[in-house]
């Protein structure tokens, strides 16, 4: 081989190094750098649910915005699943950076932790079964069996406000306490009406209904650590353009499509992210914690 040959065959060899190094390096940035973790519920569909390896929901889409805007994409999201009884020690703890879990923002709450948002309003409904005509409103749950979440205060509302006789269950989840409704061990459940609806939807089989009758008015904020005062503002500004471009409507009703479910349009979209706009009701002092 002469000189030529051996120069040309050199460049060649480079230039083949140069681009497989260039190529993994592509990789190793999808892959690498910063997480960001982010609690949401697995339990709740169309708002906060998990199947395999595949996240979904309402809650779900306003988290992927969120973190878009505030610089990490979909393979720099880590989920955790929050229940209702360890989100405020989710985030004291660090565990998690935010969470977007149906929480309802309350004066108790906001004491340990803070909040952004709100970014939507659900209120409180009951869960029961289609042929079931005993039960038209809240105040008919006296001397029935009532289904609730660990860590939901839901019942204990029902209980203190329309039924003080009714019967509390308390399970470890809501796919739990659908089957107990549906085998007839407990009369209603209670929660937040667009996870009642998604639950009729996806568990229910057309045996259960939402009676469509809420009873308060629930103000879904973004959970942050206590003092995160400039991530909160980033989440704010996140929250507002979500609604202003239309994601947050395109979102809301993909999530809510072949429910039947219609949100509040008096409450509906927030137009203020401030936080302070909680513990509001419609027919009760009350607001419940979901």
């Amino acid at each position: 081989m002469n000189r030529l040959a051996k120069r040309i065959v050199a460049a060649a060899a480079a230039v083949v190094s140069l681009v497989a190094m260039t190529g993994c390096g592509s990789s190793s940035e999808e892959t690498s750098g910063p997480k960001i973790t982010i609690g949401i519920k697995f339990d709740q569909p169309g708002v906060g649910y998990k199947q395999g390896n595949e996240y979904t929901g309402f809650d779900v889409d306003v988290a992927r915005y969120v973190a878009k805007k505030l610089g990490y994409s979909e393979k720099q999201i880590i989920w955790k699943e929050a229940p209702s009884a360890q989100r405020e020690a989710l985030l004291q703890n660090g565990d998690v950076d935010f969470i977007a879990a149906s929480y309802s923002i309350t004066e108790d709450r906001k004491k340990v932790v803070d909040f952004a948002g709100p970014y939507f309003y659900a209120g409180q409904d009951l869960l029961v079964r289609s042929d079931d005509t005993s039960i038209k409103s809240a105040k008919d749950l006296n001397g029935k069996n009532l289904c609730t979440v660990s860590g939901s205060t839901s019942a204990q509302v029902v209980k203190d406000n329309f039924a003080k006789s009714v019967q509390i269950m308390e399970l470890s989840g809501y796919a739990e306490c659908v089957t107990a409704l549906i085998s007839g061990t407990v009369d209603a459940v209670t929660t937040d009406d667009i996870i009642l609806a998604g639950l009729a939807s996806a568990k229910g089989g057309g045996v259960l209904k939402v009676l469509g009758q809420p009873f308060t008015k629930e103000t879904y904020g973004i959970g942050v650590k206590k003092g995160s005062t400039q991530l909160i503002k980033q989440i704010n500004d996140a929250l507002a353009e979500m609604v202003s471009d239309g994601s947050w409507q395109k979102a809301l009703d993909a999530e809510t499509s072949g429910t039947d479910y219609s949100p509040n349009k008096e409450w509906n979209p927030p137009t203020k992210f401030d936080a302070e706009d909680s513990d509001e009701t419609v027919r009760t002092d009350t607001a419940s914690a979901k």
